[in-house]
């Protein structure tokens, strides 16, 4: 399955960059919100436009802005979200809580998990298959692994994609329950004490895929997906997983050029990603992207849309902290992400 094009809304300023992006953004406190472009030159219609929500925008413009850069129309939409339309979710709940009687619908028929899949297809007058998934830390993985099958089974063109939103209710509740770094100053300070928690991030990223290569840049494939779950404190398993998914695409640690992990600067989070590194693939090129997005449930969604710059590119993002020596050049590239040590997911992609 090769990747067509890229289109990202992040705490960076991914959105204008088609696929890359050409300097990293220092991101203040613990806490670290999208930039959000005009929405009005992606959704024109503007009665459309302010019905929806924040969340809902990011993920259609993102979406149509993909299928734009690919020139193709998408035989199928596949959406991931962990958390889904958490604004609409509260106003609907405020609202119920307020005054039963006089509900404003919106919220409610927009607060579903598939609304910004729903959106899309019904501003693209597409009526192939749609789905989405909410499977927690690797609900995007399983937008992939989907895509894998529909293009497997003949699809020529899959659109897939993540989101997920943070709100002022979602940021406090997760704060009390110790998610967040209480003094963090900047997302360049993230990883420079091990302490509990990290910063909070969001995004949306949609990716057009194709069953052959575009012809006018340099094909990028993802050869595998992988994911799995342990128990929080296991590790063995996981460099079982890890060997195994490597063979199966009949792959080894000596095939990758780089690495890139899901370190988010929370000190038994990260054990997991300095074991590998040590056990499994010492001596080998390694960054990090979380410093880069925060941490949600669809960060590897902003993981793929790193990879695929760089692949597509042959160029690191100034900012990027690499660990080791930065290869002279990167064809094959594997990403291993985990949330809350118990999601875990693995992504191998080439440029052919």
């Amino acid at each position: 399955m090769y990747i067509l094009s890229a289109s990202g809304i992040s705490p960076q300023d991914t959105f204008p960059h088609d696929g890359a992006f050409q300097a990293i953004r220092v991101l203040e406190g613990n806490r670290w919100s999208c930039i959000e472009p005009d929405y009005k030159t992606c959704i024109v219609d503007a009665t459309l436009r302010r019905r929806m929500s924040r969340v809902v925008k990011m993920g259609v413009a993102t979406a149509l802005r993909c299928v734009h850069l690919a020139g193709v129309q998408p035989e199928a939409i596949i959406t991931a979200t962990g958390l889904g339309c958490l604004s609409d979710t509260e106003k609907f709940l405020d609202a119920l809580i307020a005054n039963e009687l006089q509900l404003n619908p919106t919220p409610f028929i927009q607060s579903t998990f598939n609304t910004v899949g729903a959106q899309i297809a019904l501003m693209l007058g597409n009526h192939g298959y749609n789905t989405t998934y909410v499977h927690r830390g690797f609900s995007f993985e399983s937008a992939l692994l989907d895509a894998m099958m529909q293009i497997n089974e003949g699809a020529t063109h899959v659109l897939a994609g993540c989101f997920d939103e943070t709100t002022d209710i979602g940021f406090e509740i997760m704060h009390n329950l110790g998610f967040w770094k209480e003094r963090l100053t900047s997302s360049d300070h993230l990883y420079d004490k091990q302490t509990r928690g990290t910063a909070s991030g969001e995004g949306a990223t949609f990716f057009m895929m194709g069953s052959q290569p575009a012809t006018n840049q340099p094909p990028v494939q993802i050869t595998g997906v992988h994911f799995f779950n342990t128990p929080p404190d296991s590790c063995t398993s996981i460099d079982e997983q890890v060997n195994n998914f490597l063979a199966s695409i009949q792959k080894n640690a000596a095939d990758i050029d780089l690495l890139i992990l899901g370190n988010n600067g929370d000190a038994r989070g990260d054990e997991v990603y300095k074991r590998l590194i040590s056990e499994i693939f010492p001596k080998k090129s390694y960054c990090f992207f979380k410093n880069l997005c925060g941490e949600y449930t669809a960060a590897s969604g902003f993981a793929l849309y790193l990879t695929y710059g760089i692949l597509a590119s042959q160029c690191i993002p100034e900012g990027v902290t690499f660990h080791d020596l930065i290869p002279s050049e990167i064809n094959n590239v594997l990403i291993y992400n985990h949330y809350q040590k118990i999601n875990h997911s693995l992504m191998f992609l080439e440029k052919k």
